[in-house]
């Protein structure tokens, strides 16, 4: 379970990127796209591959983790991390590590990256799972972030009510992104707290759910809602249905679309959609919520694939 190499990568700009790799040297390599943005790539995305035959390579995107700098400080400038500057980033790690082409397991955000990834460089990848999916179009950014206040009221409110009345009719994440970067440190850390304790709130109707203990540390939150302001805000620079016309370039990729019936965090259309655009893809659903309650089916889904995948 343990890494026997890791790095940091000079990406440029002053960013280093964070890697590691554990499992078999000589399996089918894999790269771990994390969700997010800003939740780094924890050890436990290792327990889903079977480590005997996998070379799974994981990574701290830009900003967050292991990578340096890091978003909690409130001097580093975030204009160079983008969704095109991180698949840079996977294409000069996986250049750097000699794999010719590896196989996706992206989650939330993550699957959103693992998209762009895909139709970016068709030719270095195999397959792909897709758990939770996510195309963070701005109609999914309003659904999250205004119309599950249908559902939630109360918990919308005081998401709402820390905002200044003025931003409360506009762009909510914008106005979050703006409160996250000012100078005041109080200010940027009742901002960080009131958007994770909404982050923990719209995934909270799956089985078996418990808050999130990464909250309680206060740098985590603060990159946590840094980026994910960040690349809410831009919709992940791409069009509306970008990514969904881009499923025409890696339609012969193997791929399983992993989701929970209770998540309403990204609600089941998201992969349904995809899915009907997508030959290659399979559509499993699950009794759970977002994320949680998938790791079975993730597990089966690697193990579906990997005898698919040329070493």
């Amino acid at each position: 379970m343990e890494p026997y190499d890791s790095g940091l990568l000079d990406v440029g700009g002053g960013d280093r990127v964070y890697w590691e790799q554990c499992g078999n040297p000589a399996g089918v390599p894999a790269l771990v796209v994390h969700g997010g943005p800003g939740s780094g790539a924890s050890a436990g995305w290792r327990r889903w591959f079977d480590l005997r035959r996998y070379r799974v390579v994981l990574v701290d995107q830009r900003g967050c983790g292991r990578s340096m700098p890091n978003a909690a400080d409130p001097d580093v400038d975030l204009s160079g991390n983008t969704t095109d500057a991180l698949i840079a980033d996977f294409e000069l790690l996986r250049r750097t590590l000699g794999i010719e082409r590896w196989l996706l397991l992206g989650g939330s955000w993550g699957t959103t990256l693992a998209l762009a990834y895909a139709q970016a460089h068709p030719e270095a990848v195999t397959g792909l799972v897709l758990f939770s999916v996510t195309t963070t179009t701005e109609s999914e950014v309003e659904w999250i972030t205004r119309d599950m206040g249908r559902i939630f009221p109360a918990e919308w409110e005081a998401f709402v009510g820390r905002l200044p009345v003025s931003d409360r009719d506009g762009n909510l994440v914008a106005a979050y992104s703006r409160l996250l970067a000012r100078p005041d440190p109080a200010v940027r850390d009742d901002a960080a707290r009131a958007w994770c304790a909404w982050e923990d709130t719209h995934v909270s109707l799956a089985p078996g759910w418990r808050p999130d203990p990464r909250y309680e540390d206060p740098r985590f939150r603060l990159c946590f809602a840094r980026l994910v302001t960040h690349y809410w805000s831009h919709a992940a620079w791409r069009g509306p249905g970008e990514l969904l016309d881009g499923v025409e370039r890696i339609r012969h990729l193997p791929a399983i679309l992993i989701h929970g019936r209770h998540d309403i965090s990204s609600p089941l259309v998201i992969p349904w959609r995809l899915h009907r655009r997508w030959s290659g893809s399979e559509l499993r659903i699950a009794d759970a919520g977002h994320g949680a309650g998938l790791e079975d089916a993730i597990r089966d889904a690697l193990q579906s694939l990997l005898d698919a995948h040329p070493r």
